[in-house]
């Protein structure tokens, strides 16, 4: 693997990151699989790549091919691909289950809007957040000094016989 191989496919394998964390699946999918051809697959890098791409399929709807590519994973070369691959397939093999329609939450793609649409909306400052409410304070009260108890309850010296009758009954049948 040369120089050039290896900075393409950092390029790449960074915008196909992106792209995916920015809901653009087809666009990561053309940039992870660019990025896969310029480092060996078998590599750890090579083995990262491939996992990304069994989620872009997997987002993309092409659930076989990512059932085939995670299956082809499984006997990777590198140790933590094997182990992820086999945590994905068993996801992805597993029963789906049915659902009502009023139990969902629509998300909308994110692919379908231009690139130019989240640049505007990026540059000009918007923010989506709420300000948070100030906790309240509760108001501590003053108290006159006159007013507390200061009389003694004997509680200390109750407390001190039942420990010495404790320890002492403990001594006695030890």
């Amino acid at each position: 693997m040369n120089v050039e191989n290896l900075e393409l496919f950092e390029t790449e394998y960074k915008i196909g990151k992106n792209a995916f964390e920015c809901g653009q699946y087809q666009k990561s999918l053309q940039h992870l699989e660019t990025a896969l051809e310029n480092i060996n697959p078998n590599s750890r890098l090579g083995g990262e790549t491939q996992i990304w791409l069994v989620t872009v399929y997997q987002a993309t709807g092409k659930i076989q091919e990512a059932i085939t590519l995670c299956k082809k994973l499984t006997s990777h070369s590198y140790l933590q691909t094997r182990q992820q691959a086999k945590r994905i397939l068993a996801i992805l093999e597993a029963p789906v289950l049915r659902s009502r329609e009023e139990w969902l939450t629509k998300i909308p793609d994110l692919g379908a809007i231009p690139e130019s649409d989240t640049k505007d909306n990026s540059s000009r400052g918007v923010a989506f957040k709420s300000p948070l409410p100030k906790p309240k304070v509760p108001k501590l009260e003053v108290l006159d000094p006159s007013e507390v108890n200061t009389e003694d309850n004997q509680f200390l010296w109750v407390a001190l016989v039942l420990i010495i009758i404790t320890l002492s009954g403990l001594m006695w049948f030890s």
